[in-house]
């Protein structure tokens, strides 16, 4: 369990090293069914950050905890980028297509975590 909260911590460093924003954890655990215990949503302005913060994520969890992700989606669209940890659902979005998405509420009864931006 400790393992899956660095995880955690390891890809919302990753995010805001690269400025992503509205950083969203959805604790899934209790919820039936769910695909992972977690689900880290966040967003960039442009597909060029969001790829960026992709990467960023994959290097810090690489280097800090060597796990690699079994799964990634959405690269080179750059519009919402999946990373799966499998324990853990990375999504970064530009902001428009997290809007129509809108994972946080598909999960209402997930509890929901806002980090706060940094300036």
């Amino acid at each position: 369990m400790e393992e899956t909260k660095q995880l955690v911590e390891t890809i919302t460093d990753g995010i805001q090293d690269k400025k992503g924003q509205d950083i969203v954890i959805a604790d899934l655990q209790k919820i039936d069914g769910a695909i992972a215990k977690y689900f880290v949503i966040c967003q960039g302005q442009s597909p060029t950050q969001v790829e960026a913060i992709a990467e960023s994520i994959g290097d810090k969890v690489r280097e800090h905890l060597h796990e690699k992700p079994v799964n990634v989606a959405g690269l080179g669209t750059d519009q919402w980028i999946a990373i799966d940890f499998v324990d853990v659902m990375v999504h970064v979005f530009l902001p428009e297509v997290r809007k129509f998405y809108d994972l946080e509420n598909l999960w209402e009864d997930a509890q929901l975590t806002k980090i706060p931006n940094i300036a």
